[in-house]
């Protein structure tokens, strides 16, 4: 199947064929992992793509979890695809529903910090950081965001967004985009208290070489 994102009605295709991206088996708290809302990652995909930072591109999805901004952007035509994540388990979910949908995508079973993958375009949802052992885990990914990639697609909760300002400006770079969105977290871990929550968050499109 090939998609052109260009108007809402082919988004909506999108978001429909991203909602059956499988969800964690085993979540791991200390790993946040969560998984990105469909509507959000079809949305984010469409913003990138008109971007021109994605069709014929080389994007990699950092920290790619089941895969969910990987497939996107290889259905809306990136050029190649890499999607890194710690956790082995969700590299295996990944690539099997990659193989499902026939869509050819590099998964690594790697820690983001050790990537030495360049390309054009990163795409991430990193670690909110509410863990108490892992506060700044985003840190890392706009680091090596940085290192690899000439623009980026990040999102964070929207209280942050103030010191990531002041860290990418730190590092030269440049926000040139920005949107908010509400990221309801389902209730997975036996320390959540509440069906869902709902968390403010704010994607930026930071370009890293001003």
């Amino acid at each position: 199947m090939r998609i052109y994102i260009l108007d809402k009605m082919k988004k909506k295709e999108l978001e429909i064929i991203l909602q059956k991206v499988p969800e964690y088996e085993n979540p791991i708290p200390a790993l946040e992992q969560y998984i990105t809302p469909a509507g959000i990652a079809a949305d984010i995909i469409f913003i990138a793509y008109q971007f021109g930072d994605i069709k014929d591109k080389v994007v990699i999805d950092l920290g790619c979890g089941t895969g969910i901004f990987s497939i996107g952007a290889a259905i809306a035509g990136a050029k190649e695809v890499y999607g890194v994540d710690i956790d082995n388990n969700s590299i295996k979910i990944a690539k099997r529903y990659a193989n499902k949908i026939n869509k050819k995508i590099n998964f690594i079973n790697q820690d983001v910090k050790d990537v030495k993958i360049n390309c054009d375009t990163v795409i991430m949802n990193p670690p909110f950081g509410a863990q108490k052992s892992d506060r700044k885990a985003d840190r890392k990914f706009i680091e090596k965001g940085f290192e690899i990639a000439s623009v980026l697609y990040s999102i964070h909760l929207s209280k942050t967004v103030p010191f990531i300002e002041k860290m990418v400006s730190s590092m030269k770079g440049k926000i040139s985009y920005s949107k908010d969105y509400v990221f309801p977290i389902k209730y997975i871990y036996e320390f959540h208290k509440k069906r869902v929550v709902n968390y403010d968050v704010t994607m930026l499109r930071i370009v890293t070489k001003t």
